[in-house]
């Protein structure tokens, strides 16, 4: 358990800094900021095709994926729905409560709940000694699930902000035949699986990624494009198979294989180093939290809010109502009270709690595969928010959403990411010493 704990300690620690930063660095944030995202992107996607290289399907079985496929969607919407309904009905006025501006504010801000930080998750269960679990297996295909509803759900929520665009539908089609391809060609492509080649694939992700954002800003600056670096290196893991592994071969041989070259004790000690930096940069692409709650939100320039959000696709918010100038107005910003340090503890505590239970739902699913403990594990292992969650908080602020329920979500947020370590500890007690497969019915 000592890397849950190094990791944990490497999260505060990025945390730490990113609230140091701004004002250490002044006129050069914006590019210390590009730096952490591209570094935070990096990251992720060398963890995701690590992912995607241990990712296996039965497609003999595909109806048990859809059912996954609904468990993570509640895992993804609850949350939301939960903490959108605590943003307005108890942070908001009841004037406002049938403003349908206010509704799209904040369903906007309350996004940042959905997303379970999937590479986070990841690290630190397999630091925790749980990657060859039911409870890993099951919280991969959950996680990567989320992460996905996450980004589709956020395309509607954007065309509801800036109108119908013909970027957001390009995005879906590239993502389905992303999903179409690893479907397709699971473990077919022959390609080096080393660390230095998947860093090397991580990179050139996250580059075709900024690329196509920058060229895409040329044509239409008001709806750039912005592929998740998660998606295509899961698909990239996915779709690779080592050359130890000869063409034709079943799964169980290509999962033989990859585990012949990823368990070698060079590659298990590259993994790890990329993992303790990722954590560090996570913590670092984190917002600004402790500007105070009663303060307004100045128009920030699109560099720093596209680098502070490596997940998301941040507009340029000059083209949906806000000016060169001056502050941002929107309806929750300007109805919203000030509060003091006292309440706003309060609601980071109730939102905290509100977010991770609507988390809870595989809890009661999958009753007839293993105990109700690694029921519970999973769900509790859904828990951890980071670099996606950011994004979007980003992105509501570049909206001009401000005032104390983004200060909220933030500081939420920055729990929730804090506390990583300590839900993967509950995890492992909780399964501690209980055997995954149900003990048969007694017959009389």
């Amino acid at each position: 358990m000592h890397k849950v704990i190094v990791y944990s300690i490497l999260l505060f620690v990025g945390l730490g800094l990113s609230q140091a930063l701004p004002g250490l660095l002044d006129d050069g944030h914006d590019a210390a900021a590009n730096v952490i995202r591209v570094l935070t992107m990096t990251g992720l996607a060398f963890i995701m095709i690590h992912v995607g290289f241990e990712f296996h399907i039965d497609k003999s079985n595909l109806r048990r994926y859809g059912w996954d496929y609904v468990v993570a969607f509640t895992a993804a919407s609850f949350p939301w729905v939960f903490v959108t309904g605590y943003f307005t009905f108890v942070m908001l006025p009841p004037e406002v409560w049938g403003n349908l501006a206010a509704w799209k504010e904040t369903l906007l801000a309350g996004r940042f709940a959905a997303p379970t930080s999937a590479g986070v998750l990841f690290s630190m269960l397999a630091a925790a000694g749980l990657g060859a679990t039911w409870l890993f297996r099951k919280a991969r295909i959950l996680a990567i699930f989320d992460d996905l509803d996450t980004v589709l759900l956020m395309i509607p929520l954007k065309m509801l902000m800036v109108g119908i665009a013909w970027q957001l539908g390009l995005i879906v089609v590239v993502m389905a035949a992303m999903l179409l391809a690893a479907y397709i060609w699971l473990h077919r492509v022959t390609i080096p699986v080393t660390w230095g080649w998947v860093l090397f694939y991580a990179i050139a992700i996250a580059g075709a990624s900024e690329i196509l954002y920058a060229g895409s800003k040329i044509i239409d600056p008001s709806v750039p494009i912005h592929i998740e670096v998660l998606l295509p290196a899961f698909v990239l893991g996915c779709m690779a198979r080592p050359s130890g592994a000869p063409a034709g071969a079943d799964s169980e041989t290509v999962e033989h294989a990859l585990h012949d070259v990823l368990e070698k004790p060079r590659e298990r000690r590259a993994a790890t180093i990329v993992s303790a930096v990722f954590m560090v940069v996570v913590g670092l692409s984190m917002p600004a939290i402790f500007g105070g709650p009663d303060i307004e939100h100045p128009a920030p320039s699109p560099a720093s809010l596209h680098a502070a959000a490596p997940g998301s696709a941040v507009d340029d918010p000059t083209v949906h109502g806000g000016k060169e100038t001056g502050k941002f107005t929107t309806t929750i910003t300007s109805s919203q009270p000030n509060l003091g340090w006292g309440a706003i503890t309060l609601h980071v505590l109730i939102l905290t709690i509100l977010s991770n239970l609507g988390k809870m739902f595989p809890a009661f699913c999958y009753r007839r595969e293993v105990h109700w403990r690694h029921r519970m594990a999973v769900a509790i292992g859904m828990w951890p928010r980071g670099e996606v969650g950011a994004g979007v908080l980003v992105l509501s602020l570049s909206y001009g959403i401000g005032g104390p329920i983004v200060t909220v979500a933030m500081l939420s947020l920055a729990l929730n990411l804090a506390l990583t370590g300590v839900f993967i500890l509950i995890v492992r007690r909780l399964i501690n010493g209980v055997p995954e497969e149900l003990s048969p019915p007694v017959r009389t």
